[in-house]
């Protein structure tokens, strides 16, 4: 695959499989431009969570070269499975805690992300006491204050309800267009592409479409895509 200057994703002929009878991935290519949000589609068993957590770093691909602007941040479906701490400052300065910076420092990368995700002056609001969707802004403002460049998101809106899943979408797309960072979004929602700057298509491990929202949108919803294996 020949990578573009101006990707901040570029994945070359990625596999990977939980053994040799079980495939997931297979010779899968793609890219993601600078300063773009873009989707990640496909039938369950495709392939698009395993991809982006082999993205992430928390898998080892079998073969394949994997390029991404540094550093990552990442989002999973759940939130409860990244958010640690008590308060959700204590949270995000967790996630700061191997840059060596001082507690001024932390206190305004903390309060900056918390404003860009729309969470002002809840530094000090218990975990516990925050709903689905505030949940996720909150992952989303650990990895800002991380000044991640590349953010992944694996269906961050599937617990949500409907109002909650599009005020997050158009938040993030509101950070790609401002902060410049680029977003990977996994979904099955398609009228969250209405937010993107583009789409990839999944179907059994490889890479079958990508490119303009609103037509892979128009195709998918004419021909249903396939399940994976």
């Amino acid at each position: 695959m020949q990578s573009t200057a101006m990707a901040s994703v570029v994945v070359d002929s990625l596999s990977f499989g939980w053994s040799p009878s079980q495939p997931v991935l297979r010779e899968c290519s793609l890219e993601v431009p600078n300063g773009e949000l873009w989707m990640l589609l496909g039938a369950n068993g495709s392939g698009k969570s395993t991809l982006l957590q082999l993205l992430a770093g928390l898998l080892r691909p079998d073969g394949g070269d994997i390029k991404l602007r540094q550093p990552v941040g990442f989002v999973f479906q759940n939130p409860d499975r990244q958010l640690v701490m008590p308060t959700v400052g204590a949270d995000i300065a967790f996630g700061l805690a191997a840059e060596n910076l001082s507690q001024v420092e932390i206190r305004d990368r903390i309060r900056e992300s918390l404003g860009e995700v729309g969470l002002d002056g809840f530094e000090r609001r218990p975990i516990y006491a925050l709903s689905g969707g505030q949940k996720q802004r909150v992952a989303i403002a650990g990895a800002i204050a991380a000044h991640c460049e590349v953010l992944l998101l694996d269906e961050p809106t599937a617990l949500l309800d409907p109002d909650s899943q599009l005020d997050l979408v158009r938040q993030v797309r509101s950070l790609v267009d401002q902060r410049g960072i680029t977003a990977l979004w996994v979904t099955h929602r398609l009228e969250e592409l209405q937010f993107a700057h583009g789409a990839i298509l999944l179907e059994q491990g490889k890479v079958v479409d990508s490119g303009n929202p609103e037509r892979l949108r128009k195709a998918m919803v004419e021909r249903p895509y396939p399940a994976g294996p």
